[in-house]
C-alpha cells in the first residue's frame, strides 16, 4: 500500500455512488496537493499499460490509503487519478459493507470486486474504509462476526489480484 497523509485543504467530498462510472476530473482540478499528485502519477500509466509493468515484473501497489481530516480532497484526488488514466471509478462507502446479518458485507465487497475486474483497468474508490477495519476476532456477537467476515473478503479480493488486472484500490480514512 502507498500511504498518503493530507493535513488541510478546502475541497469537499460528498456521498459516491456504487455504479461505474468514468471520471471527468484531472489533476489539474485538484487544488495543491502537489506531492500527493507526484506519488499518484505513476498508477497513471500502470492503469494504462498493465501488461507493462508485469513484463517486468515490476511491483506496483495493490492499493493506496489516503488519510487526512474531511475536505482535504481525499475522493477528488481519487477521481482525478480515474480521470487522468481515463478508466472506470467505482465508489462505495465502507459504512455501505457493515450489516446486522453475517456475510450480507461480505457478498456486498465480492459483488463490488467482480465488478471491478469485469471492468478493469479501473479505480474502486472506498470512503470510510476505516469503519471495516478493527481489532479482528475477540467478542463473537453477530455484528463483529459480520465486520470480521467483511474485512476478510475485502483482504481476500485484494490479496487475489495480479498486476494484469489494473485495478487500483484506494482506501481513504480521516
Amino acid at each position: 500500500f502507498l500511504a498518503i497523509h493530507r493535513e488541510s485543504g478546502k475541497l469537499n467530498s460528498k456521498s459516491l455512488i456504487t455504479s461505474k462510472q468514468k471520471s471527468l476530473f484531472t489533476f489539474k482540478d485538484v487544488a495543491g496537493n502537489t506531492e500527493e499528485k507526484e506519488e499518484m502519477t505513476e498508477l497513471i500509466d500502470f492503469l494504462k499499460q498493465p501488461q507493462k509493468y508485469e513484463t517486468i515484473g515490476a511491483a506496483i501497489p495493490k492499493g493506496v490509503l489516503l488519510e487526512g481530516p474531511p475536505g482535504t480532497g481525499k475522493t477528488l484526488l481519487a477521481k482525478a487519478l480515474a480521470g487522468e488514466a481515463n478508466v472506470p471509478f467505482f465508489a462505495a462507502s465502507g459504512s455501505e459493507f457493515v450489516e446486522m446479518y453475517v456475510g450480507v458485507g461480505a457478498s456486498r465487497v465480492r459483488k463490488l470486486f467482480k465488478e471491478a475486474k469485469l471492468n478493469a483497468p479501473c479505480v474502486l474508490f472506498i470512503d470510510e474504509i476505516d469503519v471495516l477495519g478493527g481489532k479482528r476476532g475477540g467478542n463473537s456477537s453477530g455484528g463483529n462476526q459480520e465486520k470480521d467476515q467483511t474485512l476478510n473478503r475485502l483482504l481476500t479480493e485484494m490479496d487475489g489480484f495480479t498486476p494484469s488486472q489494473g485495478i487500483i484500490v484506494i482506501g481513504a480514512t480521516n
